[in-house]
């Protein structure tokens, strides 16, 4: 018996498993091949054409063929595989953000930590600063005074006023100099998202 197309779809209709056995075995390789070009990777060039073999023998008595068997399966693997291509890539993007996201969370949480515990110590540091250290250091950095307005306010020399400053800086310097490359980040942080 000579096997046509129309003989081997009819065979398929009907359910014959030695037909579908015979088809399986005739394109396997070939659609194999045709798979492996455009995926480049053999598990996955198998299991695209397993599957559309699958498909074949799963839905056989809804489909309809235009073109020859053949056309039938090789342009049922390039569909195939290029989905899973494209559901390839979707994962991978969707992988990359949750990464991204997870790392923004990470270090968010860690400035957040890090800010509060900088917060912390720099009060700390400036409750120990002698009380006029601490008076002209909290006016010239919290009410923006100048030099000259805090001289005038406390009633003392502009030069007293520099020396103070100089002296409350080189105190919270020493005390927080674990945080300098994080208040530096921090202030490059903030200058770089200025509009």
């Amino acid at each position: 018996m000579e096997f046509t197309d129309a003989t081997i779809i009819q065979l398929l209709k009907r359910r014959d498993e030695t037909g579908f056995e015979q088809v399986f075995k005739f394109y396997f390789k070939n659609l194999y091949r045709y798979a492996l070009t455009i995926l480049q990777d053999h598990d996955q060039a198998e299991d695209i054409v397993q599957n559309v073999f699958y498909k074949l023998w799963d839905k056989m008595d809804s489909l309809h063929f235009q073109d020859s068997l053949a056309a039938y399966l090789y342009r049922a693997v390039y569909n195939e595989s290029l989905n899973h291509l494209k559901h390839k890539k979707v994962k991978l993007t969707y992988q990359t953000y949750i990464t991204r996201s997870m790392k923004d969370q990470t270090d968010g949480a860690h400035r957040k930590v890090m800010f509060s515990e900088l917060e912390r110590r720099l009060q700390t540091a400036i409750n120990e600063l002698p009380e006029q250290c601490r008076t002209i250091f909290q006016l010239s950095r919290f009410e923006e005074l100048r030099y000259l307005d805090i001289a005038r306010r406390l009633g003392i020399s502009v030069k007293t006023v520099e020396n103070q400053m100089g002296k409350a800086l080189k105190i919270l310097r020493m005390k927080l100099i674990d945080y300098l490359p994080f208040i530096a980040l921090l202030l490059l942080n903030i200058l770089n998202h200025r509009p």
